[in-house]
């Protein structure tokens, strides 16, 4: 599933807009406030959707004090965590600034995993910069059992819709070495910014057709230059990096299992698992060629623990029962993390049209810990989820659906200076 990329123009008009309607709310009177949860955006591209994102009631920042940083504790040994969840809300600084709201959504459940998206437009944006990176090092290094995942393409172009021939060639120059230079520079920026741990979902969904980082076109060039990539970033002095090998599910262009590139270079296999094709039952999903079920499998025979980086609603529309089976499965095979992709068509809090499956989820992960499992006992008859309150004497600002999708929510004013 393509990440999100939204213009920069259309960024600017959305901060200009910002700053007119807080100019305007401030001249109200000196002791007038003005609030909105929102964390500093990098310069790097933003995400995008692939299908428009609804800005749902949910969105609204909750009338609490966003949490302190916790006091670090002991770094838990690689492979022995507790299984983490979290979502994916946007792939820059906006990512981030919207995770404590999801949390306050969640009555504060813990969301250990930080999800985003390298850009894959030129080969200056897979380097990382250090502007994009730094919002999310420093929400990694807040607290200790945190995790960092980031999808990191394997190529410059990457939804430009590269013809096979050229795939195989790039593949084939990747091979030979012409381009680790770039992934060296990343894994420097990265443990520059102290999150020598990241978990790299390294050419992600390369089963499938949408990428220049696909497998299809030469599996077996494919697989040099992804053990040349792991290689070059292992090299780098104070790295601790997990890569992640994340199909989509099922066969999709060609079977994801010709393009393993082995054992000594993939630490984690996940899987992309989204609600489609129209009509597919989730028993299907699990029993499918290349399914939930092989997934789990395969990775059990390779002795590699499973991811989710991926997953949520699609082609079935509001599927509280997709919903409900699907996070049972995680329940029941227990993923290192899973990360919810949570923009419409796919999501539960900033899609209003599924509050069906919001209702489930909220419900199954209410309040939730790593010492606290409550049961996927799912209300009968649910309803949408609610909305926390605006607080006593404060107004919000209707500014318009887009320019609050910018900000992370809406501003609040409040009038109780006199």
């Amino acid at each position: 599933m393509a990440p999100q990329h939204k213009r920069a123009g259309v960024r600017r008009l959305a901060l200009g807009a910002a700053a007119v309607a807080a100019s305007a709310a401030l001249a109200s009177g000196p002791a007038a406030g003005v609030g909105v949860a929102r964390a500093a955006d990098p310069r790097a591209p933003a995400p995008s959707p692939t299908t428009p994102v609804a800005t749902p009631s949910a969105l609204t920042p909750p009338a609490v004090p966003l949490p302190s940083a916790p006091t670090p504790a002991t770094t838990p040994v690689a492979g022995q965590e507790a299984p983490a969840f979290g979502v994916f809300l946007k792939s820059d600084g906006r990512g981030v600034a919207r995770m404590p709201l999801f949390s306050h959504w969640l009555g504060g459940a813990d969301l250990r995993a930080g999800h985003t998206y390298l850009p894959g437009h030129r080969w200056r944006d897979i380097e990382g910069s250090a502007d994009f990176l730094k919002v999310w090092a420093h929400w990694r290094n807040k607290k200790a059992d945190r995790m960092l995942v980031l999808n990191v393409p394997m190529q410059e172009r990457n939804e430009e819709g590269v013809s096979d021939s050229e795939v195989r060639r790039l593949l084939r120059q990747g091979a030979a070495g012409e381009f680790d230079h770039h992934f060296r520079v990343l894994a420097e920026r990265l443990v520059e910014l102290k999150v020598p741990d990241t978990i790299i979902v390294l050419g992600w969904e390369m089963n499938g057709t949408t990428y220049t980082h696909r497998c299809g076109p030469d599996p077996e060039a494919w697989k040099k230059y992804w053990n040349r990539i792991v290689t070059t970033m292992r090299s780098v002095p104070g790295q601790k990096f997990r890569f992640d090998f994340t199909p989509s599910r099922g066969v999709d262009a060609v079977p994801w299992t010709k393009c393993y590139p082995g054992d000594d270079t993939v630490d984690i296999i996940g899987m992309d698992s989204y609600d489609q094709p129209a009509g597919m039952s989730f028993d299907q999903q699990v029993n499918e060629p290349y399914g939930l079920q092989h997934h789990v499998d395969f990775a059990k025979a390779h002795g590699k623990p499973i991811s989710y980086p991926e997953w949520g609603l699609f082609r079935n529309g509001d599927n509280a029962e997709y919903m409900r089976r699907m996070l049972a499965w995680m329940e029941e095979h227990k993923p290192l993390y899973n990360t919810l992709t949570d923009y419409c068509p796919h999501g539960v809090w900033q899609c209003g049209a599924n509050p069906r499956s919001a209702h489930l989820y909220r419900s199954a992960l209410f309040g939730r810990t790593d010492q606290a499992t409550p049961p996927l006992t799912p209300t009968p008859k649910p309803t949408p989820p609610s909305t926390p309150p605006p607080p006593a004497d404060c107004t919000p600002i209707d500014l318009g659906s887009w320019v609050e999708e910018w900000l992370g929510g809406k501003l609040c004013l409040r009038f109780d200076w006199w």
